[in-house]
Protein backbone atom coordinates (compact mmCIF):
# COMPACT_ATOMS: atom_id res chain seq x y z
CA UNK A 1 0.00 0.00 0.00
CA UNK A 2 1.39 3.48 -1.19
CA UNK A 3 1.93 6.08 1.56
CA UNK A 4 1.10 9.65 2.06
CA UNK A 5 2.53 12.60 3.86
CA UNK A 6 0.68 15.66 3.92
CA UNK A 7 3.09 18.55 4.77
CA UNK A 8 2.86 22.07 6.52
CA UNK A 9 5.36 23.99 8.24
CA UNK A 10 3.12 23.44 11.54
CA UNK A 11 1.39 20.37 10.90
CA UNK A 12 -1.60 22.05 12.74
CA UNK A 13 -4.39 22.36 10.92
CA UNK A 14 -4.33 21.51 6.71
CA UNK A 15 -2.28 18.70 6.95
CA UNK A 16 -4.29 17.57 9.57
CA UNK A 17 -6.86 17.62 8.15
CA UNK A 18 -5.75 16.25 4.73
CA UNK A 19 -4.25 13.18 7.37
CA UNK A 20 -7.78 12.70 9.03
CA UNK A 21 -9.67 12.81 5.94
CA UNK A 22 -7.21 10.71 4.32
CA UNK A 23 -7.27 8.01 6.89
CA UNK A 24 -11.61 8.17 6.28
CA UNK A 25 -11.85 8.79 2.60
CA UNK A 26 -8.71 6.84 1.09
CA UNK A 27 -7.00 4.05 3.59
CA UNK A 28 -8.39 1.32 1.24
CA UNK A 29 -5.61 3.19 -1.23
CA UNK A 30 -3.03 5.00 0.51
CA UNK A 31 -1.82 5.32 4.35
CA UNK A 32 -2.51 8.66 5.69
CA UNK A 33 0.71 11.16 7.14
CA UNK A 34 1.02 14.52 8.22
CA UNK A 35 3.93 16.39 9.45
CA UNK A 36 5.74 19.95 9.58
CA UNK A 37 9.29 21.56 9.79
CA UNK A 38 7.89 23.17 13.18
CA UNK A 39 5.60 21.59 15.48
CA UNK A 40 2.43 23.65 17.62
CA UNK A 41 1.54 22.08 21.00
CA UNK A 42 -1.42 20.91 19.88
CA UNK A 43 -3.82 20.78 16.58
CA UNK A 44 -5.30 24.06 15.63
CA UNK A 45 -8.55 23.94 17.86
CA UNK A 46 -10.87 25.86 15.33
CA UNK A 47 -9.71 22.66 12.73
CA UNK A 48 -10.34 20.40 15.77
CA UNK A 49 -14.06 21.57 16.70
CA UNK A 50 -14.93 21.77 12.33
CA UNK A 51 -13.93 18.68 11.62
CA UNK A 52 -15.88 16.72 14.48
CA UNK A 53 -18.61 18.67 13.41
CA UNK A 54 -18.29 17.86 9.45
CA UNK A 55 -16.82 15.10 9.79
CA UNK A 56 -16.95 13.43 13.26
CA UNK A 57 -13.48 13.02 13.38
CA UNK A 58 -11.63 13.97 16.38
CA UNK A 59 -8.64 14.72 15.49
CA UNK A 60 -7.18 15.41 19.23
CA UNK A 61 -7.65 11.72 19.92
CA UNK A 62 -6.19 9.96 16.66
CA UNK A 63 -3.46 12.44 15.54
CA UNK A 64 -0.70 14.70 17.31
CA UNK A 65 1.66 17.67 15.49
CA UNK A 66 4.80 15.61 14.46
CA UNK A 67 8.14 16.28 12.53
CA UNK A 68 9.53 15.51 9.09
CA UNK A 69 11.71 13.08 10.98
CA UNK A 70 9.10 10.73 11.76
CA UNK A 71 7.59 10.28 8.74
CA UNK A 72 8.45 6.59 7.64
CA UNK A 73 9.83 6.26 4.40
CA UNK A 74 6.94 7.81 2.04
CA UNK A 75 5.40 7.38 -2.01
CA UNK A 76 4.21 10.60 -2.01
CA UNK A 77 4.43 14.02 -0.24
CA UNK A 78 1.80 17.11 -0.81
CA UNK A 79 2.63 20.12 0.67
CA UNK A 80 -0.25 22.38 1.44
CA UNK A 81 0.69 25.74 0.17
CA UNK A 82 3.42 26.64 2.51
CA UNK A 83 6.60 26.49 0.32
CA UNK A 84 7.61 24.12 2.49
CA UNK A 85 10.64 22.34 0.86
CA UNK A 86 11.27 18.67 1.85
CA UNK A 87 14.80 17.48 0.02
CA UNK A 88 15.36 15.03 2.84
CA UNK A 89 11.76 13.27 1.75
CA UNK A 90 12.69 11.23 -0.99
CA UNK A 91 9.14 10.18 -3.08
CA UNK A 92 7.42 9.27 -6.62
CA UNK A 93 5.13 11.54 -6.33
CA UNK A 94 5.39 15.53 -5.14
CA UNK A 95 2.57 18.17 -5.68
CA UNK A 96 1.24 21.10 -3.83
CA UNK A 97 -1.62 22.17 -3.47
CA UNK A 98 -1.80 25.68 -2.78
CA UNK A 99 -4.00 26.25 0.19
CA UNK A 100 -4.29 29.13 2.25
CA UNK A 101 -3.94 29.14 6.02
CA UNK A 102 -7.26 29.51 7.33
CA UNK A 103 -5.99 29.93 10.92
CA UNK A 104 -7.25 33.08 12.87
CA UNK A 105 -9.96 33.16 10.39
CA UNK A 106 -14.00 32.75 10.60
CA UNK A 107 -15.41 29.47 10.25
CA UNK A 108 -16.38 29.51 6.60
CA UNK A 109 -12.73 29.66 5.50
CA UNK A 110 -11.93 26.50 8.31
CA UNK A 111 -14.93 25.14 6.13
CA UNK A 112 -13.86 25.76 2.46
CA UNK A 113 -10.22 24.40 3.18
CA UNK A 114 -12.01 20.93 4.78
CA UNK A 115 -13.75 21.12 1.26
CA UNK A 116 -10.76 21.77 -0.85
CA UNK A 117 -8.92 18.94 0.86
CA UNK A 118 -11.50 16.60 0.90
CA UNK A 119 -11.99 17.28 -2.62
CA UNK A 120 -7.99 16.42 -3.61
CA UNK A 121 -7.72 13.78 -1.57
CA UNK A 122 -10.85 11.75 -3.09
CA UNK A 123 -8.75 12.96 -6.48
CA UNK A 124 -5.53 11.70 -5.01
CA UNK A 125 -7.00 8.18 -3.95
CA UNK A 126 -8.54 8.15 -7.68
CA UNK A 127 -5.04 8.80 -9.18
CA UNK A 128 -3.04 6.19 -6.90
CA UNK A 129 -5.39 2.89 -7.19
Amino acid sequence: MKKVAFICVHNSCRSQIAEALGKKLASDVFESYSAGTETKPRINPDAVRLMKQVHGIDMEQTQRSKLLEELPAVDAVITMGCNVSCPNLPCSLREDWGLEDPTGKKDDAFLETIRLIEEKVLDLRKRLA
